[in-house]
């Protein structure tokens, strides 16, 4: 276990992906497989000193054709609980339609760029004990950022 842990570091100092920690089947046996036009992502975290210090967004979107109004995706995901586990994944069941300011572009301003669902982002709790699993359409993509804590804790103005 150590040795999978080291190898996961090394890869996150490289600047690569998280997810190239490789997760067992056995460790996503309790969790559903994916249903019909959806995808499971299995996340496994390196394991940090202190967990609590940590939370992991969730992003999900689409690369599109845009131009320079702000835009977003409809969505949203939920929480949910494998039955007689206990353990907790995430399912984004649909994305809805682009959401977009109206002003009007200058000519050429179209780009290929990733949208996001819009909404408040998701943060979850850092575990490196279980795989996160997450649940989405075939036709999105899904990203995530490790948040950390700072360092030190400020007190807090009395009035």
């Amino acid at each position: 276990m150590k040795k999978k842990t080291h190898s996961c570091l090394a890869v996150l100092a490289m600047g690569m992906g998280l997810n190239a920690c490789a997760t067992t089947e056995a460790e996503i046996k309790p969790y559903p497989p994916a249903a019909e036009g959806q995808v499971r992502h299995v996340i496994q975290l390196p394991q940090q000193a202190n967990e609590y210090d940590f939370k992991v967004e969730l992003i999900a979107g689409k690369t599109m054709e845009v131009d320079c109004n702000h835009r977003s995706l409809g969505g949203e995901w939920q929480e949910k609980t494998v039955q007689g586990w206990g353990y907790t994944y995430y399912e984004l069941e649909k994305v809805g339609p682009g959401i977009s300011t109206m002003m009007a572009c200058p000519p050429g301003s179209t780009r290929q760029a990733f949208v996001q669902v819009g909404g408040e982002p998701l943060l979850v709790r850092y575990n490196s004990k279980l795989p996160l699993v997450l649940y989405a359409p075939s036709d999105v993509e899904v990203r995530y950022r490790v948040w950390a804590a700072g360092l030190e804790s400020v007190p807090a103005p009395r009035r």
